[in-house]
């Protein structure tokens, strides 16, 4: 089992990152069109540089919703491979079996 702390940060960071989600949009649209290096585009560096750090959504990681376990997440089911194995070895998952040929 993973820390309380670690679960309710990684719970703090996604409410960042809906927070500031249209306005880092915002900036990065300004950033990345035209060509040439205006004063709007460093404004708009500079602002985006002045964004919470948590806000950045690349700083989130995937977290077994049953343990908070960071390693072995399964994208399709939300949960870390130990729980998984243990889930479908028991039936909890419908559609899952073990292979065996």
């Amino acid at each position: 089992m993973a820390k309380e702390s670690l679960k309710a940060k990684e719970v703090k960071r996604e409410r960042m990152i809906s927070k500031y989600a249209a306005k880092r949009a915002e900036l990065k649209k300004i950033i990345n069109t035209g060509s040439e290096y205006t004063d709007e585009k460093e404004a708009a560096v500079k602002a985006l540089q002045q964004l919470p750090p948590n806000s950045n959504p690349i700083r989130l990681h995937n977290r077994c919703k049953l343990t908070g376990r960071p390693k072995g997440y399964m994208r399709q089911f939300g949960i870390s491979r130990i729980n998984f194995r243990e889930m479908a070895l028991a039936g909890l998952i419908p559609g899952v079996k073990k292979a065996s040929w």
